[in-house]
């Protein structure tokens, strides 16, 4: 991570080198190990190892590592005006993919989700840089640009900045650039990762206990979003996501898109067990279809093809049947608009479970599930993200899901015939991203500057303006200085982020560099 953002920092440094703002500084400032103290600092999740199974120190994982800040000061030759902060990250989540350029458009990965965004604040800054120059102008307030670290994994880059009262004096008010569609947001809706760990004792299936434990998360994350009346949400971003089940999946926040399992039967499966084992795949996508939508009936603009090509795969085996599940990966915020794998298999094994005595009457013995790759006996793991808007706390959503797991695992053990708690069998943690959810002054200056700048660069706004529905580092500067301005926006489509699909236009990157470029001279009370 040090090499790959080292990297990144030089490019950057070189373009913001050829800027002509007088008497600037570009820093590497370093990432401070007191974050570890701060409410909202992310664990170390992904520095464990089997060597180190408690992960490494924040000052281990934080030396030689640093965000790199641009900062402009101002002249002050005009009253009014406030100092701005420009903030992205240039982090991104896996699985990579290389780029390519096609008709205007960047395909690769983090093309939307953060790189349009940086660009479009160089960008901004080139363009000012160069016509203030002809112009005889200066900034007559601060200006900071801020190039992050590690926003995907929770923003203890962003943190580190927040805390810092030094840099502070630099801005009044921030503008988080995200994949926002151009749109200007006062506020985000919050987000908490989970990771559910399953254990239940010999004898009983944590992977058929999944399923009734995603069943339970899926009606928790409903009855958040029926709760979540909030006028800058009227859309109810409340997203309930599914991104990782043992070996499947690559991020909590990015929706799975393939998941396979078996079904194991005691001899070779006859054609009457096939329909029946395919009559209760159907039963099952039947209420995932109910609930979700049928996405083979979605065509995606980009590639003229359906969202899903085809929901399921059964295959016959010696010993049984081998099922591949498909869904459309994306972002957690996307999670309406795509498909996920990890729901639509949980729907086919309660389904399955349900009918398990006539499969075992058809097919002459046990039947049991698996998912591939895992080991009988081992814990399940399971881990995603809930959505929330300022409605509810953080700690209550916490709470809600860890209780909805727990009811999960009994619902599962009653129907098996087991009397057992289901707080015995499961574990909930929320070692990962935990975002609280904001809401900000909608009439504030620096809205009304943003807006101004909106019209003059004739991109659209919602009307009324309303709040972001996904959770970025915005909300670090929010909880950090209450009252303060903090504004989300940036090009870049956000059913694109966390895809495969990845993609942004270059059109909308000049666009959003333009309404920089001008929500600056007036934000800072350069031109009037």
């Amino acid at each position: 991570m040090r090499t790959a953002e080292d990297a990144c920092f030089q490019a950057l440094g070189r373009e913001l080198a050829t800027l002509s703002f007088p008497a600037t500084r570009l820093e590497r400032r370093p990432i401070n190990p007191a974050i570890q103290n701060h409410p909202h600092f992310s664990l170390l999740h992904f520095t464990k190892t089997a060597e180190r199974p408690g992960g490494l120190s924040a000052e281990e994982t934080y030396a030689g590592r640093s965000n790199l800040v641009y900062i402009a000061p101002g002249g002050n030759e005009r009253t009014g005006g406030t100092s701005v902060a420009l903030n992205a990250h240039i982090d991104v989540v896996a699985p990579w993919f290389p780029p390519r350029v096609r008709r205007g458009t960047v395909y690769g990965r983090g093309a939307c989700d953060d790189k349009g965004p940086v660009v479009s604040i160089i960008g901004a800054l080139k363009a000012l840089s160069e016509v203030m120059a002809e112009a005889g102008l200066r900034l007559n307030r601060d200006m900071v640009a801020m190039f992050v670290v590690e926003e995907e994994t929770g923003g203890n880059g962003s943190l580190s900045l927040a805390m810092d009262r030094g840099l502070k004096s630099f801005f009044d008010c921030v503008v988080v650039g995200e994949c926002t569609g151009l749109k200007l947001h006062p506020a985000n809706r919050g987000a908490v990762w989970y990771r559910a760990e399953l254990k239940p004792p010999a004898g009983v299936s944590p992977f058929e206990m999944f399923a009734f434990v995603n069943q339970e998360l899926e009606a928790e994350g409903a009855a958040l979003r029926a709760e979540s009346f909030h006028p800058l949400f009227p859309q109810r971003p409340v997203q309930t996501c599914h991104g990782i089940l043992g070996r499947f999946g690559e991020h909590p926040s990015r929706i799975c898109g393939e998941v396979n399992f078996t079904v194991h039967c005691p001899q070779p499966p006859t054609e009457a067990l096939e329909r029946l084992v395919r009559d209760c795949l159907e039963a099952g996508l039947a209420g995932y279809i109910g609930a979700y939508g049928d996405k083979t009936k979605v065509i995606e603009p980009a590639s003229r093809k359906p969202l899903v090509a085809r929901h399921y795969d059964l295959h016959c085996t010696a010993a049984g049947f081998q099922v591949n599940v498909h869904g459309a990966t994306g972002h957690m915020g996307a999670i309406r608009e795509r498909d996920g794998a990890i729901t639509k298999l949980a729907h086919f094994v309660r389904s399955l479970v349900r009918s398990k005595a006539r499969l075992e009457a058809f097919s002459g013995g046990p039947v049991s599930f698996a998912l591939d790759g895992a080991t009988p006996g081992d814990t399940l793991l399971l881990e995603g993200g809930q959505g929330f808007v300022p409605t509810h706390g953080i700690e209550e959503v916490m709470a809600r899901l860890r209780t909805a797991v727990e009811r999960g695992a009994e619902n599962y053990l009653r129907l098996v015939g087991r009397t057992e708690a289901g707080a015995e069998m499961v574990r909930v943690t929320y070692e990962k991203l935990h975002n609280a959810a904001f809401d900000g002054d909608t009439d504030s200056p620096a809205m009304c500057n943003a807006l101004a700048a909106a019209r003059a660069c004739r991109l659209p706004q919602d009307e009324p303006i309303l709040g972001w529905t996904v959770s970025c580092d915005a909300r670090l500067f929010a909880c950090e200085y209450p009252g303060m301005p903090v504004l989300t926006f940036g090009p870049g489509q956000l059913a694109f982020a966390h895809s495969d699909q990845e993609q942004i236009a270059l059109e909308d990157i000049r666009k959003a560099a333009e309404f920089l470029a001008v929500f600056l001279l007036r934000q800072t009370g350069t031109v009037g």
